[in-house]
């Protein structure tokens, strides 16, 4: 497969989170940004029928949504080392938080930020369970990442429940504990993690002059 890589982002989306995998990865690839009002076009729904951002092209590879473009980077890509080996224990560990990230977790705030969350007597249909039911698990995992959360070494999934730690913070989605300002500052420490934003942030229009 040739070694092109194509991200269709927004940086002003979850785009963010591809760019940074991309930078963690340290492969050459190419931007292509889209405003919001082109995703539906004929052209872009012709690469990803949801109209959506971020979508990765590799060669004759799509890959959408941002937790599967994170894994699909560190499998694609082993010799960064992000994902660990499908014999090694660590492998469990590495799901069990990135899809909880893509699951459970996103699914909780964003219904809390809706007013949506489900009523306690039917917490059990959801796959949050209640918001501080989430936001308790969340936690117990990044108190336990000693640095990371496969330990020693940083992976796709830290990426991916980075970002939303990040933005959960960022936009007061998520409540303030000592275990996430800790694991944030680690995060944006990293060097691919200030190369992804100072390139994302370069592209926002500066803000119309009152």
């Amino acid at each position: 497969m040739t070694n092109d890589l194509v991200l269709y982002t927004n940086p002003m989306s979850r785009g963010r989170i591809a760019r940074w995998m991309l930078e963690e990865i340290e492969q050459p690839y190419q931007v292509e940004v889209r405003a919001f009002e082109q995703l539906k076009s004929p052209e872009f729904l012709a690469v990803n029928p949801m109209g959506k951002v971020p979508t990765l092209v590799h060669g004759q590879a799509v890959v959408t949504e941002a937790a599967a473009i994170c894994a699909y980077l560190a499998d694609a890509f082993p010799q960064a080392e992000l994902a660990p080996a499908p014999s090694d224990p660590l492998r469990a560990l590495y799901y069990r938080w990135l899809f909880f990230a893509a699951g459970p977790m996103e699914a909780a705030v964003t219904a809390k930020a809706l007013n949506l969350l489900a009523p306690a007597e039917r917490a059990g249909m959801v796959g949050y369970g209640s918001f501080e039911q989430m936001v308790d698990a969340l936690e117990g995992a990044v108190a336990s990442a000693d640095p990371w959360l496969c330990g020693e070494r940083f992976t796709a999934a830290d990426v991916y429940l980075g970002s939303q730690v990040l933005w959960g913070m960022q936009f007061k989605t998520l409540p303030e504990r000592e275990a996430f300002t800790a694991y944030a500052a680690r995060l944006t420490a990293r060097d691919a993690y200030r190369r992804a934003a100072a390139a994302d942030d370069a592209l926002i229009p500066p803000a119309p002059q009152a």
